[in-house]
């Protein structure tokens, strides 16, 4: 106890022995003080390997997890489908084809597939073409009963958000259309259309119309399956873009599938809504990506669509109800708490963008251990670059992140893998909420209300903090 403090050893974490690291680090409540977030906080970081608790901090709080719920759905879909899985999209003749007329009905039948865009469909209309067709003698129709019909993931957002568009079982460009916007000698140039990399066909299905108003920016009613939008004048500035969500997407397919098919000399009628799924011949088929790449630009880019629509087939190919967002989620939370022990786990949805959902960090970083450092989801988590303590990205840092983010107003979380220089993972869930704060929200403001943006950035300056704490303590 007498003898002099050793010196620190070049071949220990950050050049020091662990305890004097633990004597340089930050404490827990000087980090979570300097943050200033209010609301409520949660976190565990454990031994990926072990799955022993290293630090924790309210660890069995049930927290809003926001994407980082969509970790959970990456799993859930893999466990029912498999990383092979791929969504087909056909083209069914419900007769023959003679002369190159269909004789009956043509149907495009989707399979749910959240990542088909325009330039699938140009393909199929091409590849139409080269089977002989011309025409129908029937009707043209569009068929999305795969999955259920949601008008709107979060009915609590704004008409306007393209994160929350509906979702069926034909879904096209992530269920958003493309409005765009020029400022001419009278008024505005304005259009909106199917934009994909190559292409861009106009589509009615929605129309816009400027108004001359400050506020409110959108307005949006639903008129005979078409999406009737008007922007505020003072808000358009010269020129610009944005995506809106289109809440009809088999209609608005079948539009655009009828589009292109006449740039393939195609002539079919305007896209009606069938009911029941087509019996007939296939004559075209589409198949998606494998869900293993699916899932891993859903990660990377959090799609809230590709989540629910993993979500929703996963649920019915285990044989459960899915006839809505919220009885598919209760599914998935089944499925946590039984196979993981999750008790808390409770989803309204399978993106995380309904408040309303819950889970410890207790019972995520558990999940995370039980699957392994190592394992698919592991490998398919966005890598995330370290910060320094000033916010800034750390080119010094000798650890690694892979992790799902998540954010709504007022909440931020994070949860994932650190892995340090010498190799040693650790298993971490970050949840902060001001949960009150965004209770506090009007339905107008809720894509940009005052201070979210500075609470965000200070809540992932703590998860970062808290992080570089855990590689300089733990990871040895």
């Amino acid at each position: 106890m007498r003898s002099i403090r050793p010196a620190s050893r070049p071949d220990r974490i950050g050049g020091a022995a662990p305890e004097i690291a633990r004597l340089t680090r930050p404490s827990i409540d000087d980090l979570i003080a300097k943050a200033q977030l209010g609301g409520r906080i949660g976190f565990v970081v454990a031994d990926a390997r072990t799955g022993v608790v290293l630090e924790s901090r309210a660890p069995d709080l049930a927290m809003p997890p926001a994407s980082v719920a969509k970790a959970v759905t990456a799993l859930y879909g893999f466990s029912a489908l498999g990383a092979d899985y791929s969504f087909t999209t056909r083209m069914i003749a419900t007769g023959p084809v003679e002369d190159g007329v269909v004789q009956g009905d043509l149907v495009l039948v989707g399979s749910g597939d959240p990542v088909l865009d325009t330039d699938a469909l140009a393909e199929m209309a091409a590849a139409l073409k080269a089977r002989g067709v011309r025409a129908v003698t029937g009707r043209f129709r569009v068929y999305a009963g795969a999955l259920p019909y949601v008008r709107s993931i979060d009915p609590a957002q704004p008409d306007h958000v393209s994160y929350n568009p509906a979702i069926s079982g034909l879904n096209l460009n992530y269920n958003r259309v493309h409005f765009q916007w020029q400022k001419a000698q009278a008024g505005w140039s304005v259009s909106l259309d199917a934009r994909s990399a190559t292409l861009r066909p106009a589509v009615t299905v929605a129309k816009m119309a400027v108004v001359n108003r400050e506020l409110p920016t959108y307005t949006y009613r639903a008129q005979g399956g078409v999406d009737e939008w008007t922007v505020a004048s003072k808000a358009l500035g010269n020129g610009g873009t944005r995506w809106l969500p289109v809440r009809r997407p088999d209609l608005y397919a079948g539009e655009v599938m009828q589009v292109l098919a006449a740039a393939q000399g195609i002539t079919l009628p305007a896209p009606q809504a069938a009911r029941e799924r087509p019996r007939g011949t296939v004559l075209v088929a589409h198949d998606s990506a494998r869900l293993e790449a699916i899932t891993r630009l859903m990660l990377k880019y959090s799609t809230n669509l590709s989540a629910e629509v993993i979500g929703l087939t996963a649920s019915a190919a285990r044989g459960a109800p899915a006839d809505s967002l919220k009885v598919s989620a209760a599914a998935m939370s089944r499925w946590m708490r039984d196979g993981f022990g999750a008790r808390t786990a409770r989803f309204v949805d399978h993106s995380g963008l309904g408040d309303s959902s819950r889970i410890s960090a207790s019972d995520m970083a558990s999940l995370l251990v039980k699957v392994g450092p190592g394992s698919m989801l592991h490998a398919l988590m966005k890598e995330i670059p370290p910060k320094n303590a000033n916010g800034e990205p750390d080119a010094t840092a000798r650890h690694t992140i892979h992790a799902k983010t998540g954010s709504l107003n007022f909440v931020s979380s994070l949860a994932g893998y650190v892995t340090s220089a010498e190799g040693a993972p650790l298993a971490f869930a970050i949840f902060t909420g001001d949960t009150d704060r965004r209770a506090q929200i009007a339905r107008e403001d809720m894509e940009r209300p005052d201070g979210a943006r500075a609470w965000a950035r200070r809540s992932r300056w703590l998860q970062h903090q808290l992080i570089n704490r855990w590689a300089a303590l733990y990871s040895a």
